[in-house]
């Protein structure tokens, strides 16, 4: 009966649907329901269940944050069979002990699993204070009471005390799994979850079939894919593995902000936000790094990230398996052994004695699913049972905690998903034939001098040291004379600043020799393509292959012999201003490796030639796509956000997480390149700008670069640095969103450009008159807002109010995060002419060019 009288005050409720009405309670007892916009609150205040809506077209029941301004969801009920907004609903503890969503004709929209326990009269649903709702068989709240509880059907989001794994006694199976976009809760493509078999280990998988991102195998003690995770006052976690169940889970200090952790589909990233001052901050993600992605470097094969740029390394006794893609940054194909092993390969049928084992110790452990683990055995049986098994490829222990070796774990399959760490991790005993052994051994006893040998070197150090001293002091004061005489010249367009030192190798002006190119290419570690190879893929440069013209010279399209695509850049011989960037985008972006920046993969140095090969890039430049009338069409939304945040994460990278600060000085749409899969590319690096130690801001009487993209104080007083860049993104957000570019837009009754006319429209509160109409109304209007504020606040006049690329991400990748209010932009003057005109872009499906204007 009290269900069907609620059903009856519904039409008064849902005047005031939108605004949630708290019932004074945490509890709903059997039998009883809440209905339209009543909700429940823990008793400490921290979070509220209910009925929500974040389109103002379906409506959810989810539970959130009860004193945080912005709403966070943290768990939904429905995520898959919404309500119309329209609908009355109810949420009913029936007398079965489910929790049951009722619409209008009393039909079932969705029910929990049946209680695990039989109830009693005193049974009740309560919402706790760490986000649980839990049905409670007794009503008591004991955890020996549960019969049913929200922690164990998780939806995006792993609250502190949550598990994230399997109960095989339960049949219950823990994953979480993105939301479709930012108000579509239903599931999207990314799920974080247990792999099981072998050790525990944990896995971002795309689609539910391509692994983007695994934790590394438990060892007790670390997941060795993250040995920076350790247990402190503020945060402390647990893997458990036992025949029961496999989880992992997580729990924060009484002082330590509010927490959680989820998958961010947009980012396609596991992340952990914290509180602070109100706002959700980014605390760690993963993948964090391009060594991070899953299996880069293939079978046998490993990612080193301690150096300059992520590289893909053979593990010691291993081979490149193909030479040509491997010299291409393209490790995917791993590596094979050397030398065969005596057992099941060697000839003469020698036995399994004549292999032995290579240590390595500073490694995240190879995915661990496939492996067999022994819990009682020691390493020196571990080791015998690999020996005795011709498919062994190698063994470590299975429980590293406390200090002490125990279990085994036996490889008998492929190692994959391996990256060198600065640290120890956990020893891995590789197998491989006895002569590599001895091989590798005597190498290092080569790396290991005698007492004597040290003490000369020692001596040798001291000596040569003094005499580099006296021989740097004539230099410095040298040079000081030098650049007396100087003082005054205009810099040069491809030196960085801060001088030479800087740079991987230093630039000649006219590069003609075929030694100066071979010393600048061993100096940045690039690998030489064959001529022949080039000439082949390229038909030798026939004009059908031409896509495009640069002021450097043509590009090609080529493919080499193994069907791999790539984008040929030559330099022109009547060039002489494109050898200087030319020479510039071989020692900066040799050094690059982001997912969203273009890869250099190799040079030619032979004879007159002088050729960069580049990744290619299936879908063209990003201007070929929002300047055209009819390919917009096909760009929606979503793509265009993940394209702005794409770009936003090459630019943070330049800025802040390469070993040196890049300042790009010429970020376009023409500049930005698109995969196959539509991932943005950052290209054309012939202008950019290296910055070194604490320097932030350089000066230079020549300004290059794009009318429309240059910000105010580049464009007029020479003056750039990682803000000018942000003014450049937030040019291109807007030129996104509107698809109209900023030079070729004059709204003439009101004399404003595109950057003016946006500002204008932000402060009458009509921005979203700015969307593009191509996108035909499939749009998230919050993300876009977002990102017209963000740009607004990138385009500000002055360059300490545009925020950090690092700050723009976060606000542009959070829902949560707090954005400032933007002021008035800041417009540079120059010539209004196109994109076209102002550059010698000449092409577009492959556009590596060399930016071209000289702005003075």
């Amino acid at each position: 009966m009290r269900t069907r009288a609620l059903f009856f005050l519904l039409p008064v409720l849902l005047p005031v649907a939108f605004f949630p009405v708290s019932i004074s309670t945490d509890t709903i007892a059997l039998g009883a329901s809440i209905a339209g916009n009543q909700t429940l609150v823990s008793t400490g205040g921290v979070f509220e269940l209910g009925f929500f809506s974040l389109d103002g077209a379906r409506r959810y029941l989810g539970i959130w944050y009860h004193n945080i301004s912005v709403q966070t969801v943290v768990w939904v009920a429905n995520r898959q069979s919404p309500l119309p907004t329209s609908s009355p609903r109810v949420l009913q503890l029936s007398t079965d002990g489910r929790l049951v969503i009722l619409d209008a004709q009393n039909a079932t929209i969705w029910a929990s699993e049946p209680p695990t326990t039989n109830l009693n009269a005193g049974a009740a649903a309560q919402l706790q204070d760490n986000g649980n709702l839990v049905l409670s068989a007794d009503g008591s709240g004991s955890e020996q009471s549960v019969a049913w509880q929200s922690f164990d059907y998780p939806t995006d989001t792993l609250l502190p005390g949550m598990k994230l794994g399997v109960d095989l006694r339960a049949g219950i199976t823990r994953n979480i799994t993105s939301w479709r976009s930012a108000t579509d809760p239903s599931p999207g493509e990314y799920t974080f979850r247990l792999v099981q078999g072998g050790l525990p280990e944990f896995a971002l998988v795309l689609d539910g079939a391509t692994t983007v991102y695994m934790s590394g195998p438990w060892n007790g003690e670390v997941l060795t894919g993250v040995p920076q995770l350790t247990s402190n006052a503020d945060f402390t976690f647990q893997v458990v593995s036992s025949a029961d169940e496999t989880y992992y889970t997580y729990s924060v200090g009484v002082s330590t902000p509010l927490s959680r952790f989820f998958v961010n589909g947009t980012a396609g990233q596991v992340q952990r936000y914290v509180l602070i001052n109100g706002a959700w901050s980014n605390f760690w993600y993963f993948p964090t790094d391009p060594c991070d992605y899953y299996a880069k470097c293939g079978p046998f094969g490993y990612c080193d990230n301690t150096g300059q740029a992520p590289t893909c390394v053979c593990l010691p006794g291993f081979v490149p398996s193909s030479p040509l893609q491997w010299n291409l940054h393209d490790g995917t194909a791993g590596c094979v052994r050397r030398t065969n092993l005596s057992c099941g390969g060697g000839a003469g049928g020698a036995s399994a004695s004549s292999d032995g084992f290579w240590v390595v110790s500073q490694m995240k452990l190879p995915e661990a699913t496939n492996a067999t683990v022994y819990a009682g055995m020691t390493l020196e049986q571990c080791r015998q049972v690999c020996l005795s098994n011709c498919s062994c490829r190698a063994y470590a222990a299975a429980n590293v905690s406390a200090g002490v070796n125990s279990g085994c774990v036996i490889w008998a399959v492929d190692l994959l998903d391996m990256r060198l760490y600065t640290t120890v991790v956990e020893d891995v005993y590789i197998r491989l034939a006895k002569s590599e052994i001895d091989a590798l051994n005597a190498a290092a006893n080569r790396r290991s001098p005698s007492n004597k040998r040290v003490a000369i070197a020692v001596v040798a150090t001291v000596v040569g040291v003094l005499l580099l001293l006296s021989v740097g002091w004539c230099f410095v004061w040298r040079r000081r004379r030098w650049r007396r005489r100087r003082q005054g010249e205009a810099d040069s367009s491809s030196a960085p600043a801060g001088g030479d030192d800087l740079l991987p190798f230093r630039v000649s002006k006219h590069p003609a020799s075929d030694e100066d190119w071979k010393s600048a290419q061993k100096d940045v570690d690039l690998p030489l393509v064959d001529l022949a190879v080039i000439l082949a893929a390229t038909d030798s440069f026939a004009l059908n292959k031409k896509i495009g013209e640069g002021g450097f010279g043509p590009v090609y399209m080529g493919k080499l012999e193994d069907g791999q695509e790539v984008a040929v850049k030559r330099l022109s011989h009547r060039s002489m201003q494109g050898a200087v960037e030319f020479t510039n985008e071989v020692k900066l972006i040799a050094k690059l490796q982001h997912r969203n920046l273009v890869r250099l993969l190799g040079c030619c140095i032979e004879e007159d030639e002088r050729l960069l090969v580049y990744e290619y890039m299936h879908n063209q430049s990003l201007d070929t796509f929002i300047f055209d009338e009819g390919k917009r069409r096909s760009l929606r939304w979503q793509k265009r956000f993940e394209i702005i945040l794409g770009v936003a994460r090459g630019l943070q990278y330049l800025h802040e997480d390469s070993r040196f600060r890049i300042i790009h000085r010429d970020l376009k749409a023409s500049n930005v390149l698109l995969d196959r899969n539509m991932v943005p590319k950052i290209s054309d690096f012939g202008i950019a700008r290296m910055f070194g130690g604490d320097q932030t801001t350089a000066y230079t009487m020549k300004v290059i670069g794009t009318y429309g993209y240059m910000s105010p104080e580049y464009a007029m007083d020479g003056v750039f640095s990682m803000k000018s860049d942000v003014y450049s993104f937030g040019v291109l957000v807007l030129e996104i969103i509107t698809g109209k570019r900023n030079r070729g837009f004059y709204e003439v009754e009101l004399d404003l450009n595109l950057l003016r006319y946006a500002w204008m429209l932000w402060k009458e509160g009509r921005t979203m008159e700015l969307v593009d109409e191509a996108m035909d109304g499939s749009v998230n209007y919050g993300e876009v807002l977002r990102c017209i504020q963000v740009a607004l606040l990138c385009v500000e006049v002055q360059p300490r109010n545009r925020p950090l690329m690092s700050s723009a991400v976060m606000m542009l990748a959070s829902e949560n995060a707090t954005v400032p209010e933007p002021n008035e932009p800041g417009v540079n003057i120059g010539k209004n002419t196109s994109d076209t005109d102002s550059s010698s872009l000449g092409f577009t499906a492959n556009n590596v060019t060399v930016t071209e204007i000289d702005a003075r």
